[in-house]
């Protein structure tokens, strides 16, 4: 499904920066329930209190255009002004039972823990197969996600050596750079491993990330297609779309 003869030699790139769910393992699905499931609680009891119809949480396409790739309160904030929901922003010291941003995250983030332990993480073997190969090369890799569970989910796919720098969602806010679709984290990253945005290779399967990609002036932007979506990825900023890493060892 490539849409362009392109490969990514040592010759023309430096680095590759690699977004993690969805791209290098399949916690996206797990990342769209855990949104689903919170969502879909707070908006039936939000219904019933106001005596409203209740308008569930889909991943078709809320997910997809207000969440997916986001930073976790700004996909809860994004998703919320949408239905025209306004919340306190609240603080990271509150329980979940708050109706606040942060409370909503963290309910959020608790799901998805109870999912991980339960199912564990799925790795996309091509995509590590690529990764590996790109190490044999010579050219750099990064992680850079907007999720706070980056490490965790690195460990638990026991993949965390193959990649030379990571920015996550915890780094990004221990040094106050915004996530995507701003292309902040993915210039942080490329300054980490000390090259040039131009010499760099982007990969990503959200919407925000190609769109960061694009937004940061990097030399390629690759968009992997997971979810049927390889128009908007290519109108977002992706220059090429495979629906499968295994793609780029041909």
């Amino acid at each position: 499904m490539i849409q362009s003869n392109y490969s990514v030699r040592p010759d023309d790139f430096d680095a590759v920066l690699f977004d993690l769910d969805g791209v290098l393992t399949a916690t996206a699905k797990v990342h769209a329930v855990s949104w689903k499931r919170m969502f879909d609680e707070f908006l039936s009891q939000r219904a019933s209190d106001n005596n409203e119809a209740f308008i569930p949480f889909e991943i078709d396409t809320d997910y997809k255009h207000y969440v997916d790739g986001k930073p976790r309160l700004e996909g809860v904030r994004s998703f919320l002004d949408l239905r025209g929901i306004e919340l306190a922003s609240g603080s990271p010291h509150e329980t979940v039972e708050e109706d606040t941003i942060y409370s909503l995250g963290k309910r959020k983030d608790e799901i998805f823990h109870s999912i991980l332990e339960d199912d564990g993480v799925e790795v996309y073997k091509t995509s590590v197969a690529w990764v590996c190969y790109l190490r044999s090369q010579k050219i750099k890799t990064a992680v850079v996600s907007s999720s706070r569970n980056c490490e965790a989910v690195l460990k638990a796919a026991k993949i965390t050596d193959l990649f030379d720098a990571r920015v996550d969602g915890k780094v990004a806010a221990n040094l106050g750079i915004a996530g995507k679709p701003a292309p902040d984290t993915y210039l942080k990253a490329a300054q980490m491993l000390n090259v040039e945005p131009k010499r760099c290779v982007v990969v990503e399967d959200a919407i925000s990330g190609v769109q960061a990609g694009r937004a940061g002036g990097f030399g390629l932007v690759i968009g992997v297609d997971r979810n049927d979506d390889a128009d908007a990825l290519l109108n977002n900023g992706a220059d090429i779309v495979v629906a499968d890493l295994g793609e780029m060892l041909k």
